[in-house]
């Protein structure tokens, strides 16, 4: 009995450990996938799961089994997170707003652009996915209406839209972190335009408030040292 008991729960553990580092693999993935591309190597994405090349393998036999996986993993958590609005935000508008603000965590706007050249989106799970999602949130948008709390003339399609631009990294030198910021930043930007022009509050917005000259030096690219010059000129001087 003692040795079921063990054997039982060394199984559970390992079961633990398996879908950790699933969890793991789908979160590097996708992120590795936005800043990379489809072809990124699978090998940083197992590097940055913390897992080996053959442990991804064994999760994934092949790109295109992990690209959609991806692909689903950030559907079903936004369901998730649109039923969470649904069932925790009395206010149709607040439970909107929650879905987008979680919408843009998952970076499910940002992943599923990269794919979709890749992975169908028309199989019968990822179809059942996204119907799930698309009820749910167009549901609240009709109630937000009947509530006279977003504004008349803003449809589904401005709601998918604005996530998706807000979504995409930005070119250029910025790290993951500041990328992140100016999305909330700017996401909160397109939330405050949702309510009717009278109900509007003027809350402060969150994230650096960044002036012409800051992204004249992110996108500025970086100096070479004197002594590269020096060289550069002598070589021109012998040419």
């Amino acid at each position: 009995m003692f040795e079921q008991t063990t054997l039982a729960s060394e199984a559970g553990v390992l079961r633990a450990d398996a879908r950790l580092n699933r969890a793991r693999i789908l979160a590097a993935a996708r992120d590795v996938f936005v800043e990379q591309g489809p072809s990124a190597p699978l090998e940083e994405i197992a590097r940055r799961a913390g897992t080996g090349i053959a442990t991804l393998y064994r999760r994934f036999p092949d790109r295109q089994a992990l690209m959609r996986a991806v692909v689903v993993e950030a559907l079903e958590r936004t369901t998730e997170e649109a039923h969470r609005a649904v069932d925790e935000e009395p206010d149709p508008l607040a439970a909107l707003v929650r879905y987008m603000r979680a919408a843009l965590d998952t970076r499910i706007a940002a992943v599923i652009p990269v794919l979709l050249a890749e992975v169908p989106l028309d199989d019968d799970e990822i179809l059942r996915s996204r119907d799930r999602s698309t009820r749910l949130v167009q549901g609240l948008i009709d109630a937000a209406h009947r509530a006279g709390t977003l504004r008349p003339d803003l449809t589904f399609g401005d709601i998918s839209m604005m996530i998706l631009r807000v979504s995409r990294p930005l070119p250029g030198g910025l790290t993951r972190e500041l990328n992140d910021q100016l999305a909330h930043r700017h996401l909160e930007l397109v939330i405050s335009a949702l309510r009717p022009a009278a109900d509007r509050p003027d809350a402060p917005l969150p994230g650096p408030a960044m002036t012409l000259e800051d992204l004249r030096n992110l996108q500025a690219p970086p100096r070479a040292a004197q002594s590269d010059v020096g060289e550069r000129r002598q070589g021109s001087r012998h040419d």
